[in-house]
């Protein structure tokens, strides 16, 4: 009795694993081990399923791929975008801008597989596939550049800043903690301020004159 319990308990749990379970197990996996590691049937042994049931979600493992770099970008989009509409109208540009430095990284480090698998894999993936991320890619991209352009625009930004290669450097350069980031010897929070500090900020002490 107790074995076939077991095993309706554990042909219960594998029938749920349907097309959004599927993309929570390969964004992990795609995060950890890179796209060339990650097989269909890697997937599907993870998932506690046949390589076959895959294929009633999922065409190809290209497929998830781009359904994982998509939901990967709207995840830290939606982070960056609520955490400055959250903020009063009357709030100053610095915090406004170190409460998107701060929801980006939250996204990317504490928050998603989907968004740290995104920034691993995006330049392993075939070129097809790139492309087919480009629309949400260029969205979030056109968020922060709306968000910098008015920062410019009310001064916190100086006039000769160009917009698009600050965003290229923000972006850039927040992505790339992933690579490095260890939650053991700091918290995420800590990194964004550090980051924005520098930023806002920059690295020379200046001598008054």
């Amino acid at each position: 009795m107790a074995q076939n319990t077991a095993i309706k308990v554990n042909e219960t749990s594998r029938s749920a694993v349907g097309r959004d379970g599927v993309l929570d197990i390969a964004a992990r996996l795609f995060r950890e081990q890179g796209y060339g590691s990650v097989s269909l049937r890697k997937i599907a042994e993870a998932a506690g399923i046949k390589a076959g049931s895959i294929y009633y979600h999922f065409g190809s493992k290209d497929e998830i791929v781009a359904a994982v770099l998509d939901a990967g970008i709207r995840v830290v989009h939606a982070s960056m975008r609520d955490a400055i509409t959250d903020l009063r109208a009357d709030t100053d540009g610095e915090t406004v801008l170190r409460a998107a430095i701060r929801a980006h990284l939250h996204a990317l480090l504490d928050v998603s597989d989907y968004t740290s698998a995104n920034v691993r894999i995006f330049g392993q993936v075939p070129q097809s596939v790139r492309d087919a991320n480009l629309p949400t890619r260029r969205a979030y991209e056109a968020e922060w550049d709306s968000l910098l352009s008015q920062l410019k625009k009310d001064g916190t930004l100086k006039q000769d800043v160009d917009i698009r290669r600050l965003r290229l450097m923000l972006i850039g350069t927040l992505n790339a903690t992933l690579d490095w980031f260890d939650p053991d010897r700091g918290s995420a929070d800590a990194l964004s301020r550090t980051y924005a500090d520098v930023f806002l900020n920059g690295i020379l002490q200046r001598q008054d004159t």
